[in-house]
């Protein structure tokens, strides 16, 4: 008789046993000794909830305003590439199930699906979270004006760019395993590489095409969507951001798969919020979250909204739209239980105050 799957932990053993060992070094991997991979889990663990009791909990709900809109879920599937290469529901299953369950999702520029079918299956959902697409290269910026106009074509509702990975880090599950996709998977949208391996510079000349400071402001005029940073992890740089014109940041340390040591993101939060949110920009966080008590600690140290990554894409993979509607629903009431818990019935109503740190344990 098969264990019942209960919480994101139990998705990620059923999908390490139905994928290759080749996907599974892709999607679960970290880079290098995958310190921060592990640090983003352990550090929403080591922050300890404060709960205030006997609060009237009448008329609670779980809605949180993003860039200006009412949400029904403070929740959205972070951006990853190729999810046929997962489950061949793919990136359409996966906005179905995202849509169901009240929560958004940011397409990836690396889509395997085109997002103009994504946005097809969901736009119209009444009570869907939001639709987003993340961009990275901005180098072809013929291709990319191209590229904007179907995207807000299709009904998508803010562009979320990600600036932290000008070139891949340094991933040794990968390399033993090696991880070409699949013949059959594609990414409609990835423009085709123009650097080659005698190209001077940094990384074979691809980090010279990396987006710099100086795209920022072109990327706002050039589109009617708001504009959001992915990957900030200093305070200087969201500073810098908000003065460019973005809507907002993503605090990310890209899930732990790019630059390792990096600190937790739950690290990183508050020092960010700090700077952003006096500004009138959205702050949301992404790493490490797997309990609807870690949603509420992002939300209690300043964060307007958490993305999910690896969990969504593990119940893709074992189990279909299905799967990942089954873990956006178990993250949901996760988190309405914690709300009621600690005496917040809504949202808005939570505080740092809820929040203390967890003493040390003693040394056995």
């Amino acid at each position: 008789m098969s264990t019942p799957i209960v919480n994101l932990h139990d998705h990620e053993r059923a999908a390490q046993a139905a994928m290759s060992d080749a996907a599974w070094a892709y999607f679960s991997g970290g880079a290098a000794d995958e310190i921060t991979l592990r640090s983003n889990v352990q550090a929403w663990q080591s922050l300890g909830l404060a709960p205030r009791v006997l609060q009237d909990l009448r008329g609670g709900h779980t809605r949180c305003q993003l860039l200006g809109q009412t949400w029904p879920m403070p929740l959205l599937v972070a951006p990853m590439a190729t999810q046929c290469w997962a489950h061949t529901d793919g990136e359409s299953g996966m906005a179905l199930a995202a849509a169901a369950q009240g929560c958004g999702m940011v397409l990836s520029h690396q889509t395997s699906t085109d997002l103009s079918e994504v946005a097809r299956l969901v736009v119209a959902e009444k009570d869907r979270g939001p639709l987003w697409f993340q961009l990275y290269g901005l180098s072809d910026r013929g291709a990319l004006l191209d590229l904007l106009g179907q995207v807000e074509a299709a009904g998508y509702e803010a562009l979320v760019l990600t600036v932290d990975a000008p070139v891949h880090g340094v991933r040794d599950r990968e390399r033993r395993h090696g991880t070409a996709w699949p013949e059959g998977i594609h990414t409609p949208h990835w423009p085709t590489a123009t650097h080659s391996a005698g190209d001077s510079g940094l990384c074979a000349g691809l980090a010279a095409q990396a987006p710099t400071w100086a795209d920022v402001p072109w990327l706002i005029a050039h589109t009617r969507l708001p504009v959001l940073l992915k990957g900030i992890t200093h305070p200087g740089d969201a500073r810098q951001a908000m003065a460019l014109g973005a809507a907002g940041v993503v605090v990310s340390n890209h899930g732990g798969r790019v630059l390792d040591t990096l600190p937790a993101t739950a690290e990183l939060l508050p020092a960010i919020c700090d700077v952003v949110r006096p500004l009138g920009g959205a702050v949301l966080v992404d790493g490490g979250i797997r309990r609807g008590t870690d949603l509420f600690k992002a939300l209690a140290l300043g964060a307007d909204a958490a993305l999910i990554g690896r969990p969504a894409l593990y119940g893709l993979a074992h189990a279909g739209a299905r799967g990942v509607a089954h873990v956006l629903r178990l993250m949901r009431d996760e988190f309405e239980m914690t709300l009621a818990l600690c005496g917040c019935p809504t949202p808005q109503a939570i505080t740092r105050g809820h929040l203390q740190a967890l003493p040390a344990l003693p040394v056995m």
